[in-house]
């Protein structure tokens, strides 16, 4: 088991698909790669955006995805591959403040090194 350091920078990053067969193939995957410890994938929810000049409405999936800041962009490279929107929504947010055994366990499920 690694020890977690101030430097362990944890990310949550938001990613949304059409349906939950592509969220759960990407979920798959980044937890596979041990690029994310976790992925909680809550369906059915709307999204109003902009696209092309227009406003869309949707129904989509939304991936929410525990990380490291050191391997955001390998984690949206995979998600990128396996994504069916010209541009999917990839963001990453930090993680403040967590139960301390939890974010250890991010730190351990996740690899550092590729």
């Amino acid at each position: 088991m690694s020890t977690m350091t101030p430097s362990d920078e944890l990310i949550m990053v938001l990613v949304t698909t059409p349906h939950g067969e592509m969220a759960r193939a990407i979920a798959r995957r980044l937890v596979d790669a041990r690029l994310a410890a976790c992925v909680n994938m809550v369906s059915s929810v709307e999204s109003v955006y902009r696209w092309q000049g227009q406003r869309c409405e949707e129904a989509e999936w939304l991936m929410v995805i525990k990380s490291r800041r050191s391997l955001f962009e390998q984690l949206a490279a995979e998600v990128k591959v396996l994504h069916s929107y010209t541009v999917p929504e990839i963001i990453a947010l930090p993680i403040v403040a967590g139960a301390p055994d939890y974010l250890q366990w991010i730190c351990d499920s996740t690899a550092l090194n590729r």
